[in-house]
């Protein structure tokens, strides 16, 4: 059994988890909240800002020209989901660019970045790809979830058919297969590292969803 078989199937609980999100469930029946969405979509622009910088130093990192390729290729991507599809929602929310410029990631928003970040410098190739996969892997299994339950005039179907998309699929398979490759060369550590940042991302994930559902801010 290939590594990410092996860890989706040690996931599966967490991701149920994910599932059961009332952000989730209520985003799929079109009644989340406008301002819980805005918060969310504003969050993910700042997200989206640092992940693509982790798939940059990725690309650079990368230990042969189809990996490089695709990272490089994935970051400039993010760029461009952020400005497309998290332009069109902001906009319709009356978002002005000094109102984005004013924006100050949440705890978990900061926390899950900074971890990103932080395997993007220093932890090895097998370990910044398992912590990488998430974001894509996770938000495409959520994606086509959500596909098969949305209803109809969805306000929120545009964010829905990104990441249900045929051609988003493509690109996780692309990440799992990187991903494979560097735990195919790995040792019993280093998988087990892998494995450990792999899950720490997915919860994240979970925490990245429940923090936005309760429009979360700083204590103090």
């Amino acid at each position: 059994m290939s590594f990410t078989d092996e860890i989706w199937q040690q996931t599966a609980a967490l991701r149920r988890a994910i599932d059961d999100l009332p952000f989730n469930r209520e985003l799929a029946a079109g009644t989340l909240s406008r301002e819980r969405f805005q918060f969310y979509i504003t969050q993910d622009k700042l997200y989206l800002d640092q992940y693509a910088r982790t798939l940059a130093i990725a690309g650079a990192r990368a230990p042969d020209l189809g990996a490089m390729d695709k990272f490089v290729g994935s970051a400039l991507g993010a760029l461009a989901v952020e400005r497309a599809l998290h332009g069109q929602f902001l906009t319709q929310f009356g978002m002005s660019d000094a109102d984005l410029a004013k924006a100050e990631a949440s705890p978990t928003c900061l926390a899950y970045t900074n971890f990103l970040i932080a395997a993007a410098h220093h932890d090895s190739w097998p370990v910044l790809v398992a912590a990488i996969l998430p974001c894509f892997w996770i938000y495409h299994d959520v994606g086509v979830r959500i596909a098969g339950e949305t209803v109809a005039d969805n306000f929120y179907q545009p964010w829905i058919d990104t990441y249900a998309d045929d051609a988003f699929a493509a690109s996780v398979q692309d990440v799992i297969r990187i991903t494979d490759a560097a735990a195919a060369g790995a040792g019993a550590a280093e998988r087990a590292a892998m494995g450990r940042a792999f899950v720490r991302s997915t919860q994240y994930e979970w925490m990245f969803w429940e923090s936005a559902y309760r429009l979360e801010g700083w204590p103090v």
